[in-house]
This record gives C-alpha cells, sequence and structure tokens, in this order.
C-alpha cells in the first residue's frame, strides 16, 4: 500500500519509495507541502481527479549548468536574434501554456488547476519561476512562444515543464536559464525524469543518494526567496560552449 500522508504527516523515507519512485499520496498540495517535499527531493505529479501522488525517483535525471550542451544550431538561433528572453513577467501564462500544448504519447495533462493555483502561490512568494521566450513582431509587440518554470531553493533549480509554440522557443528560454544558474552559481538543474530530449542537451542520471547529497549542499542556508530580474535573460547571447 502506498503510504496516505494527512495535512501534518511527514513524507516516509525515501527508501520505501516503490520501483518506479512513487512515494506516497495526500489529499492536498499546499506551497507548504510543496517546498517541504523539494526540500527532501521529492516532487508531485497526478492526473485530473487523483489523489496528489508524491514521487522520488532513482536514479534522478539532473543536468550540471556546467555540463548543458549548446548545440551548433542553437547558438545559431540564439545568436540571430529577433526574439528576447525575460523571466518571471508572465508566470502563469507560461503554466497555462505547458499545460495547453499537445505532447506526444500524451493524453490530457497533470498541470491540474490545483497545481497551477499552488505554484502560483509559491511564485507570489518567490520561489516559482517562469523563463520566457517572447518573439519580436513588425509592429513592435511581443509575442509569448515558449518558456519554462520551476522552484529555485538556495543554489538548487528544480524544473517542472517546458512549453514551444515554435521550433526552438523553450530550447531558448533553457539555454537563458542554464546561463542565469551559471551566473549565479546554481550547482543543479533537477529534471526528475529521463527523456531523450534531456539527455540531448546534457542530462544524465545519478543515484538518488547522490541526488540528495547535492541538495543538501545546495539548499542549505538558503537565501530568502524573490522574484528574479525582469530583463535577467535579455542580454544579448554570446557564443561560449557551443558543440
Amino acid at each position: 500500500m502506498i503510504p496516505w500522508l494527512e495535512a501534518r504527516d511527514a513524507f516516509p523515507p525515501l527508501g520505501t519509495a516503490q520501483p518506479n519512485g512513487l512515494l506516497a499520496a495526500s489529499g492536498e498540495l499546499t506551497p507548504s507541502r510543496l517546498l517541504d517535499a523539494y526540500r527532501q527531493g521529492i516532487f508531485p505529479w497526478f492526473s485530473a481527479g487523483d489523489p496528489v501522488l508524491w514521487w522520488s525517483p532513482d536514479p534522478r535525471t539532473v543536468l550540471f549548468p556546467a555540463e548543458f550542451r549548446l548545440s551548433r544550431s542553437l547558438n545559431k538561433t540564439l545568436r540571430r536574434g529577433g526574439f528576447c528572453v525575460r523571466l518571471d513577467t508572465a508566470f502563469s501564462r507560461v503554466m497555462a501554456s505547458c499545460a495547453n500544448v499537445p505532447r506526444p504519447g500524451q493524453d490530457g495533462t497533470w498541470i491540474t488547476a490545483d497545481i497551477q493555483s499552488a505554484y502560483g502561490a509559491l511564485h507570489q512568494a518567490g520561489w516559482a519561476h517562469s523563463v520566457e521566450t517572447w518573439r519580436m513582431e513588425a509592429n513592435g509587440e511581443k509575442t509569448l512562444i515558449g518558456g519554462l518554470y520551476g522552484v529555485a531553493i538556495g543554489r538548487m533549480f528544480y524544473g517542472e515543464s517546458m512549453f514551444a509554440h515554435c521550433a526552438d522557443a523553450s530550447k531558448i528560454a533553457l539555454a537563458h536559464l542554464i546561463r542565469y544558474l551559471r551566473q549565479h552559481e546554481f550547482g543543479l538543474l533537477d529534471c526528475q525524469v529521463r527523456t531523450r530530449h534531456l539527455l540531448s542537451l546534457g542530462a544524465r542520471e545519478i543515484p538518488r543518494a547522490e541526488f540528495i547529497k547535492h541538495l543538501s549542499r545546495l539548499t542549505a542556508n538558503a537565501a530568502p526567496p524573490g522574484l528574479w530580474p525582469k530583463d535577467g535573460a535579455a542580454r544579448p547571447w554570446q557564443d561560449v560552449e557551443a558543440k
């Protein structure tokens, strides 16, 4: 049986998780519960109408910022411009787009209304962040064409989801996120589960025990949360590590 968590129950030990990483279930999804989960290497993933399911897979897919693979084609796109990238200016729109963009092999979305509400509260409190790719239109307007969102605690960034309305729009956001993480000495980007797309960008799997060691070090003495500077990712792109 999967342990059922009441409002004040602690998460069970990670070693009790099922082979697929499922650790526990609950009926609530609050900002405080989410922060407690992230600090322990746990994240929610469930469908509408289901209980909140909490996961801690082993191994864990992560991306060390220094290992990000910037392809030559993406580097050309970044240098060509025609877009701008901003931080924390359209969090709710990014979440809604992540929920609504169809994905191959998926029927529906796990980014439910409850998920959007809980992470929206985390964003207002300065814990959750968005990176947005905007296309520059001929009339001077900007159109949101891609982006991603996640949670930052200390020098850890927990990636949640990304979307793209046109080619490379989400990769552009990710490249700017990686640059921001490097500049601010973040040590790790949590990708949660393995996908071929993430592996192509430099992500790799590490044992859960190793992940928790990184987590403990990077979240210790975390600075107070706050929104990221809106123009923190808007500077022109520099060719640094194209491969």
